[in-house]
């Protein structure tokens, strides 16, 4: 199984690329839904959360309030970097167990759709391939004021928060370009399956995974050999 990296950049439209692929039969790991889950009341990284950022955050259920937490962590580096401290390593954690759920269930490769890729570097040398999804950004801009109803100030800084799609485009292995039009995009979406399904990478990696296996069984069977004589 070989694993494919999926990102972009705020309001670029990695959710809808996301969704096609899911449409088609890709197995995703959604970072944003694991990260939901990691800090969902009474979690390891929850506790830290309110720890660090006080009861205001948190909604009358206890739940934190995601909208209140992404103003204070946009409008500071310093919050986002110890935000991102806490909870990156859980949900890395978490999606690693996702992972070999499939690779259990024989699935040859799975898409991890992470919008901090590039940002966090920790998951791109385990990636085969690396899509992003692109758009102008003007576009971007226009998208994100329309989608989150915000000023042309905030959605800025929103934009400003994160690494250009310019330089993600850059370090992208495939890039999708989402500046027009939903069927435009579908057919690149389709154009990438296409390659995803008809790549023989998987049996290399699986290969190399079963001589692992069976090297580590026979060092033991040696051991105890050994042990016994």
């Amino acid at each position: 199984m070989f694993l494919v990296g999926l990102t972009g950049g705020i309001a670029s439209g990695k959710s809808t690329v996301s969704s096609q692929l899911k449409e088609l039969g890709c197995p995703v790991i959604d970072a944003d839904v694991v990260a939901r889950k990691v800090v969902e009341p009474q979690s390891a990284a929850y506790r830290l959360i309110v720890r660090h950022f006080g009861r205001e955050i948190l909604l009358e259920n206890g739940e934190i309030d995601r909208q209140k937490l992404g103003q204070i962590i946009f409008s500071s580096p310093e919050k986002r970097k110890l935000l991102n401290s806490i909870t990156h390593p859980e949900i890395h954690k978490e999606m690693f167990k996702q992972i070999l759920l499939y690779f259990v269930k024989g699935y040859r490769y799975v898409i991890l759709d992470v919008p901090l890729l590039f940002e966090t570097q920790r998951l791109t040398r385990f990636l085969t391939h690396t899509v992003v999804i692109y758009c102008d950004p003007a576009t971007q801009l226009s998208r994100l004021m329309q989608r989150d109803n915000l000023s042309q100030e905030a959605a800025e800084q929103r934009i400003g928060a994160q690494m250009p799609l310019k330089e993600k485009r850059g370090l992208a292995s495939h890039v999708i370009e989402n500046s027009g039009s939903r069927e435009d995009t579908h057919r690149q979406v389709l154009r990438l399956h296409t390659k995803l399904e008809d790549s023989m990478e998987f049996l290399v990696i699986r290969a190399v995974a079963v001589a692992a296996v069976a090297g580590l069984s026979g060092l033991f069977l040696y051991t105890v050999r050994l042990l016994a004589s």
